[in-house]
């Protein structure tokens, strides 16, 4: 008997923005019967004015960030190991290639010491999967959610984080196993069927 059968499985999903993360967990819930972790977004107070000026207020909106993920990945730590399995749409990680990207040399300094003191405290997910996407896919899947804060969102921004994401997992070295999807022609939101196949694969990748 595989004495992992019996454990709860913690996947999470990670990728660039509108790329189908909280999309691609929710349908995967019920497979898993799994609880849901989501990103909290719209909580964060600098975020607005991030997007309208950037320089000016990427420390502060990725301190928040981090902060906030950091306490919902601690609870995470407090869970039986027999409870229900567990399906983030975010991990950790992206908050390290999010602040590369938009910190100064001197924030990014401060705010690495912050980061490595707080990623050993939190637990790894047995399946990581990394998605990505065209970047006009990107765009139109941004623009069809209408969030208010994206609605003039820049393309030049979101070119350089998908950039950022893919040269992160073109060397990823990590030890979870890592599942890398192109979202660009898969579609989970009317069809079941790529949803059963990405589940197949997880499983399979978590030794199930």
């Amino acid at each position: 008997m595989n004495p992992n059968a019996s454990r709860a499985l913690y996947v999470a999903v990670e990728g660039p923005i509108g790329v189908g993360k909280t999309t691609l967990v929710q349908g995967l819930k019920k497979r898993l019967q799994a609880r849901l972790v989501l990103e909290v977004v719209e909580e964060n107070p600098f975020l607005a004015r991030f997007y309208e000026d950037r320089d000016r207020y990427a420390f502060q909106t990725q301190l928040f960030f981090l902060m906030s993920r950091f306490r919902q990945q601690q609870e995470l730590l407090q869970a039986d190991l027999f409870s229900p399995s567990t399906l983030a749409d975010y991990h950790l990680l992206k908050d390290r290639i999010f602040a590369r990207l938009t910190l100064r040399d001197d924030e990014l300094m401060l705010y690495e010491r912050v980061y490595t003191s707080l990623e050993t405290q939190i637990l790894q997910p047995d399946v990581l999967i990394y998605l990505n996407a065209r970047h006009d896919v990107l765009l139109s899947r941004i623009r069809k959610r209408d969030r208010p804060f994206e609605r003039d969102f820049d393309g030049d921004y979101l070119a350089s984080l998908s950039d950022a994401y893919r040269h992160h997992f073109a060397h990823y070295a990590g030890r979870v196993p890592l599942l890398a999807l192109d979202t660009s022609d898969i579609d989970y939101v009317t069809s079941e069927e790529p949803i059963d196949r990405i589940y197949d694969e997880v499983l399979r990748l978590a030794g199930r």
